[in-house]
C-alpha cells in the first residue's frame, strides 16, 4: 500500500546542534503508514492502564498500577533502578502480557490482539533506547532509512528526501554519511530519534534518553523530545532518572517505587511533594526512606570488636577494641 503524504505548507522550529534553531519543513510528512488498528472513535486518552499486575512468576514486579495517557502529552515516569519502569514500557509496547489487569491503546486491548494485531500497533509505535542502538554497519543515513525500507513502498527518492527531513529535525543533515564509529555519545543519541521519528508514530517511547550525556547533548535531547512531540502531534512515554531535565519539559509525571504507584502529578506539584520517599527520589538526596547502608547486623557485632578476646600470635591475649 502506497501511504499518503500530507502538505500543509508550515514549517515548525526546533533545536538543532550547533547555534540557534533549525526549521523543520513538515510539508512532506508521511501521514498514514499504517492504519489504526480499529475503527474506534478516538478519546482523549491515547493509554489506559486499569488495575494491571505483572510478575516474573511468583516475584511480583507491577501491583495494581492505573494510568492514564492523554493524546498529544509529554509524560514521565520515574522511579528507582528495579521499581518496575521499563517492565511497563513493554507491557504498552505489547512485548508482554499483564498477568491480569487492562492495557488500552488508542481504543484496543492489547491482549486481545494476536500476534499481527500487535505488530501493527508496534509499527505505530517509536522508541529510542537508552544508548542509541544504532546499526553499527550502516552509516547515518541507512540507520534513519532502515524502516521506510522496510516497511514502506516508498520510492528510494522519496525516502531520501524524508530521511534528511528527520535528520535535518535532530541537526544532522550535514552528518548523514557519517558511520556510528564516527559520532558522539550526543550525536549518536540524536540518529537514533531520528531514526525513531521515521515513520511518524503515534506513541514515543524514551528508555532513560539522557543517560550518559554531556550537559549540553542532554539539554539539547530534552527540547527535542518536547519539541518533536508538539510538532508531530505524538504522545511520549519518558522513562529517566535525569528528574530535574525532565521536570523542565514533562506535563505530568507518574512516580513508581516498589512496583506500585506511589505518586503522580504536574512537575511543580511532584517538586511540591512532602511524601519522604519522593522528596528524596526528586531532589537526590542522601538521607531519607531509601538507606545508603544495606541491611546488616551491628557493626561491632559484625567484625565482633568488644565482645571476646582473641589469643595473640606471640601467645598472649588481645582484648577487641
Amino acid at each position: 500500500m502506497m501511504p499518503a503524504a500530507a502538505s500543509t505548507g508550515q514549517a515548525q522550529v526546533l533545536p538543532g546542534s550547533g547555534s540557534g534553531l533549525v526549521a523543520l519543513p513538515i510539508s512532506f510528512r508521511i501521514r498514514t503508514l499504517f492504519p489504526a488498528t480499529t475503527n474506534v472513535v478516538a478519546s482523549e486518552s491515547l493509554i489506559e492502564i486499569k488495575d494491571v499486575n505483572f510478575a516474573y512468576g511468583r516475584r511480583p514486579i507491577l501491583t495494581g498500577i492505573n494510568m492514564t495517557i492523554p493524546r498529544g502529552k509529554v509524560m514521565a515516569i520515574m522511579g528507582i533502578s528495579g521499581s518496575g519502569k521499563t517492565t511497563l514500557l513493554r507491557l504498552i509496547g505489547g512485548v508482554m502480557k499483564p498477568t491480569s489487569g487492562e492495557i488500552w491503546v488508542d481504543g484496543v486491548r492489547t491482549s486481545e490482539l494476536d500476534q499481527a494485531g500487535i505488530y501493527r500497533l508496534r509499527r505505530r509505535m517509536g522508541m529510542l533506547f537508552q544508548f542509541g542502538a544504532l546499526f553499527t554497519d550502516l552509516s547515518v543515513f541507512d540507520n534513519v532509512a532502515f524502516q521506510m525500507r522496510e516497511h514502506t513502498d516508498l520510492p528510494e527518492s522519496m525516502i531520501r528526501d524524508l530521511v534528511m527531513m528527520k535528520l535535518h529535525a535532530v541537526g544532522l543533515r550535514g552528518a548523514h554519511n557519517l558511520m556510528p564509529a564516527e559520532l558522539s555519545g550526543g550525536m549518536a543519541r540524536r540518529v537514533a530519534l531520528a531514526r525513531a521519528i521515521a515513520l511518524d508514530p503515534m506513541i514515543m517511547m524514551y528508555d532513560e534518553p539522557f543517560t550518559g550525556l554531556d550537559p549540553i547533548s542532554l539539554g539539547v535531547i530534552a527540547n527535542l523530545v518536547r519539541q518533536l512531540n508538539d510538532t508531530l502531534g505524538t504522545t511520549s512515554l519518558v522513562v529517566t532518572h535525569d528528574v530535574q531535565e525532565a521536570l523542565n519539559v514533562v506535563d505530568y509525571v507518574y512516580y513508581l517505587a516498589d512496583g506500585k504507584m506511589k505518586a503522580h502529578g504536574t512537575p511543580d506539584a511532584m517538586r511540591a511533594n512532602e511524601d519522604p520517599l519522593v522528596h528524596q527520589f526528586v531532589y537526590g538526596e542522601a538521607e531519607g526512606p531509601v538507606a545508603y547502608q544495606y541491611p546488616s547486623k551491628e557493626y561491632d557485632v559484625e567484625l565482633k570488636l568488644g565482645t571476646r578476646r582473641e589469643a595473640s600470635p606471640l601467645g598472649g591475649r588481645n582484648v577487641g577494641s
